[in-house]
């Protein structure tokens, strides 16, 4: 009998030998497994990490520069409008003749519609073409009157973009006496009463909402009394009023706006004839002392990346008159 227990107790202990022994295998295997998972995931993200085209350090880099304050918003004025920069050939301010205009043009008296304590300047951009230039002007949050060019091939959204702005103007192309980069469709002298009806029909159906009209170019099509004739008694039929740029002196709507009853009313400084910072914050504060002076003032600028840079820097100065769209000082 004592025999059969001690037989016994030796199996149970090999028995436990061997449990103890798996036990401790598992336990190397679970950790084994573990260290092997745990390399597997590192592995994991850092490669993930290493095939990342860059990506994510852009987007950060641009959630900071939101929470950072802007010192100048010119380079993020330049991404905004990229290749859509209204370039020196496209812009009607090269085709003044300053030496000309300079002896010529004197103030002329405009009516003010609300008495305030202050000066009212209004500041026409011509040649807005793009969303990119409607939202680099946006960002500035000024009372800026936007003038759009009409559509053609090239910038076909033109009507749509008007029509998302509380107030907008039509940037009417009419004949250079020498201009090369003319527009599409652009008016000329020669053009028939029929030509010009049917060209003012068309800006009206494509802006129902415009009632000002100023002139792209058009130092040709402005100094000829017939053709300004035909333009005017044109515009009149559609209640559309016509503010002359002044890209020459010798102007004739003047005279045929005076025959037909009408005022005569234009720009009075052209802010960016050259387009370095500058001399455009030079020209907008020449159209302050100029709006102070007469009550009233219209200044024209273009939607280059310095004329907007200008304005933004200029802020505080335009602080001293009031901004207020064109119809203002009409």
């Amino acid at each position: 009998m004592a025999k059969k227990k001690v037989k016994k107790t030796k199996k149970v202990k090999k028995r436990d030998k061997t449990s103890k022994i798996l036990l401790y295998t598992a336990w190397v295997l679970a950790i084994v497994a573990s260290l092997l998972s745990t390399a597997l995931i590192w592995y994991y993200f850092a490669h993930a990490d290493a095939e990342q085209p860059k990506e994510t350090p852009q987007v950060e880099k641009l959630s900071a520069k939101k929470e950072k304050p802007v010192k100048s918003v010119n380079k993020q004025l330049k991404e905004i409008l990229q290749k859509e920069l209204v370039t020196k050939e496209l812009s009607a301010s090269h085709e003044l003749d300053f030496k000309e205009h300079a002896k010529v043009l004197k103030p002329i008296p405009r009516p003010i519609r609300v008495f305030t304590n202050k000066a009212k300047l209004a500041i026409i951009i011509d040649d807005v073409a793009t969303q990119g230039h409607v939202n680099a002007i946006n960002r500035l949050h000024l009372v800026l009157t936007k003038s759009f060019l009409p559509p053609r091939a090239a910038r076909p959204n033109t009507p749509k973009l008007a029509e998302k702005e509380k107030f907008y103007m039509v940037h009417l192309p009419l004949e250079a006496q020498n201009f090369h980069a003319e527009e599409s469709h652009t008016l000329r002298i020669a053009d028939s009463e029929e030509k010009i009806d049917k060209r003012i029909d068309d800006i009206k159906r494509w802006f129902p909402r415009v009632q000002f009209i100023n002139n792209h170019t058009g130092s040709k099509f402005t100094a000829n009394e017939l053709a300004m004739n035909r333009l005017i008694y044109a515009l009149e039929k559609h209640h559309i009023h016509f503010i002359d740029s002044r890209t020459i002196a010798s102007t004739k709507a003047p005279k045929v706006l005076k025959n037909m009853g009408l005022p005569y009313v234009h720009r009075d400084i052209f802010l960016d004839h050259h387009m370095d910072v500058a001399y455009v914050k030079a020209q907008i504060k020449k159209a302050v002392a100029y709006a102070k002076k007469h009550k009233t003032a219209i200044a024209i600028g273009h939607p280059h990346p310095n004329t907007l840079e200008a304005l933004r820097e200029s802020k505080a100065l335009l602080q001293e008159v009031e901004l207020v769209y064109v119809k203002e000082v009409y």
